[in-house]
């Protein structure tokens, strides 16, 4: 079986055995169609994403003609390091010479919550001052270019560190960077879920750092949140599923 590693020399060990540190941890945080374990390596907490095996065809994709979705991840969070955990590195193996499976592994970010808290629960502790932190950090990665596809509230990790808040990003494999127009600005959100209110606030403290009219970019920003819902909702009546306001 071939294998693929890219790591500084202090993890290379750690890589190389990845599969049994993986099979023997049981501190799963994530498993859907990829698995998440928290993974503890000489008094460290790395965190490693175990990618679903893909199908035949994508296997022949990964191989040849697109990069996998573990060396995606390595190479986006060093192109972004300061607005995600510290990448550690990746590993890909190969059967019959195609790509089977692979793993990213990154630096545990030991956060205090995630955006869906505050937007959740109305009485959340410093619940408008975390909205306009988040505003800013958004800014901040729009003003470098970065658009993340998956921006979405158990994505954006959040971190009190005395009286401010630390932000960082997660699930990083479908980004974009390039020029981003107003309304990739506010059309990054959708994904938010947020109540009308509560993105309001965000967007006033968006269009402060931006520079615009703020009534403009709420009015526009809801829209745009508001048509978001509208779709997905209507795709889970499609399916008969609940919809949620």
């Amino acid at each position: 079986m071939k294998v693929k590693l890219i790591t500084d020399e202090k993890f290379k060990e750690f890589l190389e055995n990845i599969k049994q540190f993986f099979k023997e941890n049981l501190n799963t945080i994530h498993k859907a169609r990829n698995e998440i374990k928290v993974i503890e390596y000489e008094n460290q907490k790395l965190v490693v994403k175990s990618f679903k095996i893909p199908h035949f065809i994508n296997k022949i994709v990964y191989t040849f003609f697109k990069k996998s979705k573990a060396q995606k991840a390595y190479e986006y969070a060093l192109k972004i390091k300061s607005f995600t955990p510290k990448p550690i590195g990746y590993i890909e193996f190969y059967k019959f010479g195609l790509l089977n499976d692979s793993y990213f592994v990154s630096e545990h970010f030991d956060y205090d919550f995630t955006i869906r808290e505050p937007l959740l629960d109305i009485n959340f502790p410093n619940k408008n001052e975390i909205l306009r932190a988040f505003a800013k950090f958004t800014f901040e990665l729009h003003e470098e270019g970065i658009f993340h596809f998956d921006y979405s509230p158990g994505n954006i990790l959040i971190k009190k560190d005395n009286n401010d808040f630390i932000f960082k990003i997660v699930d990083i494999n479908r980004m974009k960077f390039f020029d981003l127009k107003l309304e990739d600005r506010l059309k990054n959100f959708s994904k938010l879920w947020a109540k009308d209110e509560d993105l309001e606030v965000v967007i006033k403290e968006y269009a402060k750092l931006l520079k615009k009219d703020e009534k403009e970019l709420v009015s526009k920003a809801l829209t745009l949140s508001n048509k978001h819902k509208a779709k997905i909702n209507f795709k889970k009546r499609l399916k008969g599923k609940k919809v949620v306001d």
